[in-house]
């Protein structure tokens, strides 16, 4: 895998992504509706879901709400946007201080707390047209528990804008810390 293809959450999550985007562009609504439907019970999804989620599960148990998260959230808003992390979308949304309020909220959640705010942050997108970059949020949510909230630190970068070389050092280590790598510093 790429670094690339690790930052923009491409490679075997992109599977489930591609095939979310296949059921939206087939326009299969029954299979949407389930995935909808199974929001909020991402522990325990009916049989319907499971029959759409599961043949991309990765075996790790604690990985697999995450998919059947993000496959809900997609059924309620299919529309794939280019930009980066949550942050970007966030930012997409404009400057305000509920969407601000909303976005600190989303940052200090625990992962027990994600699906009802991300479904939250969904429905924000979706009533101003914003698409989300579905394969980059799964990859994402698959490392928010991370010591460093190295994730958390990247939403906040996108969408504060904190782009000047010492941010960009600090995405690196944290990328690093989050991989167990070193970082040279070029000095």
């Amino acid at each position: 895998m790429t670094q690339e293809q690790a930052d923009t959450g491409t490679g075997s999550d992109d599977r489930f992504v591609k095939f979310l985007t296949t059921l939206w562009e087939r326009q299969d609504r029954g299979a949407l509706a389930h995935l909808r439907r199974s929001l909020g019970r991402e522990d325990a999804p009916d049989a319907t879901a499971m029959r759409l989620v599961v043949p991309f599960l990765p075996l790790e148990q604690w990985k697999q709400r995450w998919y059947y998260l993000v496959g809900g959230l997609f059924a309620l808003h299919p529309t794939s946007g280019a930009g980066g992390s949550m942050g970007d979308t966030f930012r997409m949304l404009g400057d305000t201080p509920s969407s601000e309020k909303r976005f600190v909220s989303l940052l200090n959640s625990r992962s027990d707390d994600l699906p009802y705010r991300l479904r939250q942050a969904v429905s924000l997108a979706r009533a101003k047209d914003v698409g989300i970059n579905w394969g980059k949020l799964l990859h994402d949510l698959l490392r928010w528990e991370h010591e460093a909230r190295f994730i958390q630190a990247q939403w906040a970068r996108a969408y504060w804008g904190n782009t000047d070389s010492v941010g960009e050092q600090a995405v690196t280590a944290e990328s690093a810390a989050a991989t167990g790598k070193e970082v040279e510093n070029d000095r």
